[in-house]
């Protein structure tokens, strides 16, 4: 099983932050490449529509919003990935927060090497872009 992650570091509290990012249904409020999510399935399932048109579809795994974290899995999408588990993490660091997402997957039809690449990418152009919403 390969394994991704990244992190930011953000100049606004913890509770700020979650409060933003916190919510399964909240990606287009923060992420520019999923500019539409619909939930189903009493809110454990959500439908991603990305900037190229493509869909990705997601079920709620965890979700502990004292923690200020959540996990998710990927039931629908084009990525060379199976058995995806994901988790977003908020935690308070000194005035600001820190903010990791990571996942594991097994590669499909890609090297494991690729496959990381990819999600490594995904998780850090998100990241930067919801650091873009905390101007210093």
């Amino acid at each position: 099983m390969a394994t991704a992650s990244a992190f930011i570091d953000i100049p606004a509290s913890a509770e700020q932050v979650w409060q933003l990012i916190g919510g399964f249904n909240s990606l287009p409020d923060w992420l520019p490449f999923i500019p539409r999510s619909e939930l189903s399935e009493g809110g454990r399932v959500r439908s991603l529509q990305t900037a190229d048109g493509g869909v990705v579809i997601e079920r709620l795994q965890a979700f502990d919003d004292a923690a200020k974290t959540y996990s998710y899995s990927i039931l629908q999408a084009p990525f060379p990935a199976t058995d995806y588990l994901s988790t977003l993490k908020v935690e308070a660091l000194g005035q600001g927060a820190r903010v990791t997402w990571s996942g594991r997957f097994n590669a499909k039809g890609v090297s494991d090497e690729e496959v990381v690449a990819l999600f490594s990418g995904i998780y850090q152009g998100g990241l930067e872009a919801l650091r873009a919403n905390y101007p210093a």
